[in-house]
């Protein structure tokens, strides 16, 4: 070992996230569940993955673009129909769907059984949205669809 190495000061790094089974944050938004496993405070913004359980017979959001993030969809259970643009696509367990920003795309579970679904956003952009979402349907207030597109253009989205 070189006298620098063992005389050097311990470098400092920052924290590991660890998010245990049950733990984050959760958002229900009608038969949809999702969890934030990471919602971007502990990667610089950088990062935000959550986990999303589609009840069966559940439309997703309308078909939507982003602007300023990507968002990656893994498939751990269950079979999710994907539409980008005018093209479906049926994403069965172990399915990987990248949507680059200015992709028109949306998703529903058509099956009769639930479906989960591992969802990063890059940046974390888009959590937000999700939590201005339930704060609407917490109020008491209905979902509708202007609500919904006046929530999207608050980060950077809109409707395809």
């Amino acid at each position: 070992m070189t006298e620098e190495a063992m005389t050097s000061e311990p470098q400092t790094h920052p924290s590991v996230s660890v998010t245990g089974p049950g733990e984050g944050e959760t958002i229900v938004l009608g038969t949809t569940r999702m969890r934030f496993l990471e919602d971007g405070s502990h990667t610089g913004h950088r990062l935000a993955i959550a986990e999303s359980v589609l009840a069966p017979h559940t439309q997703g959001p309308p078909q939507h673009r982003h602007g300023r993030h990507d968002e990656g969809f893994y498939i751990l259970s269950g079979t999710v129909r994907f539409t980008v643009g005018d093209e479906d696509y049926d994403a069965a367990t172990g399915t990987l769907v990248m949507v680059p920003p200015g992709t028109p795309h949306t998703f529903a579970n058509l099956t009769d059984h639930p479906a989960v679904m591992l969802s990063t956003f890059t940046p974390d952009l888009y959590v937000q949205y999700f939590r201005d979402l339930q704060e609407e349907l917490a109020g008491g207030r209905p979902l509708t669809p202007q609500a919904n597109i006046d929530a999207m253009s608050r980060y950077a989205t809109e409707p395809a």
